[in-house]
């Protein structure tokens, strides 16, 4: 009785300083001149003040007239507590340049600092600037139509004020610097949505720096603009095609590697509240031999020929390929300034890393109800996802065994460099007694002790923190532990003790590394003990259509990564290191036990109970190598085309029942819609 007093006090004391801090009022910053009654007045008249000053006073440095510069940059800078202006970026960085902006800041008039709750806080402004203008002689003719031309850009592309999520792909959040260094951002929880980055970021000044001058409706369709794009005062609306054309040639087989999609995506939002995105795939393909290999030994127990990394199950199709759906939709919707509720089948990140030991992009879709919720230093989310087990049969109608997850993370701003991240998530299978479970509804229940009280064997549950600073606005340490189980007496007596099963990330990224723009660098180490992610019953472990919800190499591994990004206009290049090694099973016939490398095995097939070391059973080493060079043909729908050479050996001490001892050249030719990441590195 006296515990369930204390939990309800809990709840009651949480949902009350949750709801008086939403209830707190932000003022914004104001200056003299705009005394407004309306927080919306006062916020357009301070950037309209400073929008006239600077068009009327910036002047190009005599080195940039010489060199004829002429492009259009913005500046994202800081009214802070302190009543000063301070500068953060300026997205064409020039000695010269920030020069003469600092000059013209100087200029600005004194302010009132924008406050919450009656505290007094930092905001965050980006100022753009243009040179698409005739030439004119009078100035003043000049300086207004430079300020009807920013007015009009700052109302652009509807999309990037929207709900909308930002497409996840490595090449998109590599170039969300600003957005990533900004003061109090919640960077862990992926996709972001347009409308939070755009705060620090001007998409429409980067889209207007790649545009290609084109008069004809074709050019511009296929250089700069969504095929058809329709907006009003309340709506917008964006339809694409989808392609995914590669043809490739690997070393092993005779045949040519190719994959053939095609699709369309549908995006658009109504009354600046709800957004929505649809994407329709059809898809063939053939691939390298280890990735075939890893694709039919995922064929599920019911009549699917293959499981496709990355995708979803499929037919076979002629010549030894695979016919497999893929789609993809979901609607966003604020119902409230500080919340975000998004309904859909897609995939979602949780990490600052390459991989993630929490949640990652490397499996298949699945249909989720997502909140995210801000207030004051802190991001809440939680998710409810639906799952299929592909091995398990059914006494039902269905074809496959439904499962769920639920999980929440918290991210807190612990100080302006230091962010901590604390991580939970339950997964259960549906019974004839117990379906979708109503105590999992609870946005603030601790899953663990839920679970325990279920029963163990009830569900599998994961607990983890992360961590991450940021140094000097460029570099980023981040890291990430997981826990499905450990036993602390018997860690201190054998730390080979079988259910000891945790993993952890350590990592490091660097934006426009050694002060070169764009240029991104990255290193990682990932170590995952055996068993872990795995259940006594099969159908409980962390994954979706047999794959991983988490990492790609699921357990029993270390590995260590390096990336290289660079990007220039519409040309990228990125260049991946990976080696790591790998115990898979032994699976002969006098060994048929289980090593803790595949989660899809019970558990209680394990080899043994203590001595358990990661790397255990048939011992591989995995070292793969990538380049990859593509140019963007058209930023409004993400076309691209590309060519990339990946080259991957593999080894194991015995001979190995998924993957053949061999080395690997496979190079790739393409054209794609950019729209979600594909991993083949495994």
């Amino acid at each position: 009785m006296i515990k369930t007093l204390q939990k309800l006090l809990f709840f009651s004391l949480f949902t009350l300083s949750v709801i008086s801090v939403f209830a707190q009022e932000e003022q914004p910053v104001s200056i003299k001149n705009c005394t407004q009654d309306k927080t919306d007045n006062k916020a357009t008249c301070f950037m309209d003040t400073l929008n006239q000053i600077f068009i009327a006073n910036f002047e190009l440095p005599p080195a940039l007239k010489k060199s004829g510069f002429k492009q259009d940059f913005s500046i994202l800078f800081k009214a802070s507590k302190d009543r000063e202006y301070t500068l953060l970026y300026i997205s064409h960085k020039t000695p010269e340049l920030e020069q003469e902006v600092q000059r013209v800041f100087r200029l600005f008039p004194d302010f009132s600092p924008a406050t919450y709750n009656g505290e007094p806080i930092d905001k965050q402004y980006i100022l753009p600037y243009h040179f698409s203008h005739p030439e004119v002689s009078d100035k003043t003719t000049l300086q207004n139509m430079e300020k009807a031309d920013m007015t009009s850009d700052l109302s652009g592309n509807p999309m990037y004020r929207s709900n909308l999520n930002i497409p996840l792909t490595f090449s998109n959040y590599r170039s969300n610097r600003t957005f990533e260094f900004s003061e109090n951002a919640h960077t862990a929880v992926k996709p972001y949505i347009f409308k939070d980055v755009a705060r620090h970021i001007d998409f429409d000044t980067i889209h207007n720096q790649l545009h290609i001058p084109k008069t004809s409706w074709f050019g511009r369709k296929l250089w700069n603009e969504n095929m058809l794009d329709f907006q009003g005062d309340n709506y917008w609306f964006h339809l694409d095609p989808i392609v995914d054309l590669q043809m490739g040639k690997e070393n092993a087989i005779t045949d040519y590697t190719y994959n053939n999609t095609r699709g369309v995506r549908v995006e658009g939002g109504i009354a600046k509240r709800i957004s929505f995105s649809s994407s329709i795939f059809e898809n063939q393909g053939r691939f390298a031999d280890y990735f075939n290999r890893y694709a039919l030994y995922k064929k599920p127990s019911s009549e699917a020929y293959a499981i496709v990394p990355g995708r979803d199950t499929s037919k076979d199709f002629r010549n030894a390929a695979f016919d497999y759906p893929y789609t993809t939709a979901y609607i966003s919707w604020n119902p409230l300034r500080f919340m975000n509720i998004q309904f859909g089948h897609d995939k979602n990140f949780i990490g600052e890393g390459y991989r993630s030991l929490f949640l990652s992009d490397v499996g298949a879709p699945y249909t989720f109800v997502k909140i995210n919720t801000h207030f004051w230093k802190i991001q809440y989310t939680n998710m409810w996802t639906w799952l299929r087990d592909v091995n398990t049969t059914t006494a039902d109608d269905e074809p496959y065994k439904r499962k769920y997850m639920a999980l929440h993370y918290l991210s807190w701003n612990a100080t302006r460099n230091l962010n901590i991240g604390l991580f939970e998530s339950v997964v259960w299978a549906k019974t004839p007694e117990r379906g979708f479970d109503p105590h999992y509804l609870n946005p603030v229940i601790i899953f663990r002790a839920l679970e325990y009280s279920n029963g163990s064997r009830a569900g599998n549950a994961l607990l983890g923190v992360s961590a991450s600073y940021n140094i000097l606005s460029h570099l980023r340490i981040y890291s990430q532990f997981v826990l499905d189980e450990l036993n602390m007496k018997q860690f201190a007596n054998d730390p080979g003790y079988w259910a000891n099963k945790y993993g952890y990330q350590l990592g490091a990224k660097y934006f426009d590394a050694f002060s070169i723009p764009n240029l991104y660098l990255q290193a990682e180490y990932n170590f995952v003990r055996p068993f872990t992610y795995s259940h006594s019953k099969p159908v409980l472990n962390y994954g979706h259509v047999n794959q991983p919800l988490a990492h790609l190499w699921e357990s029993n591994f270390k590995e260590f990564s390096i990336v290289a990004a660079y990007q220039k206009g519409r040309w990228s290049a990125q260049a991946k290191i990976i080696t790591g090694s790998k115990g898979f099973d032994v699976n002969s016939e006098t060994d048929s036990n289980s090593y803790g490398g595949d989660i899809f095995r019970s558990n209680t097939e394990k080899n043994s109970v203590f001595g358990v070391h990661t790397g255990q059973g048939n011992k591989a080493a995995i070292n793969i190598g990538e380049l990859q060079a593509g140019y963007l043909i058209n930023p409004a729908s993400g076309l691209k085309v590309f060519g990339s050479v990946l080259y991957r050996d593999f080894s194991s001490a015995q001979p190995n029942f998924i993957f053949e001892n061999k080395k690997t050249t496979w190079i790739n030719l393409g054209i794609r819609t950019d729209i979600n990441n594909w991993y083949f590195d495994f």
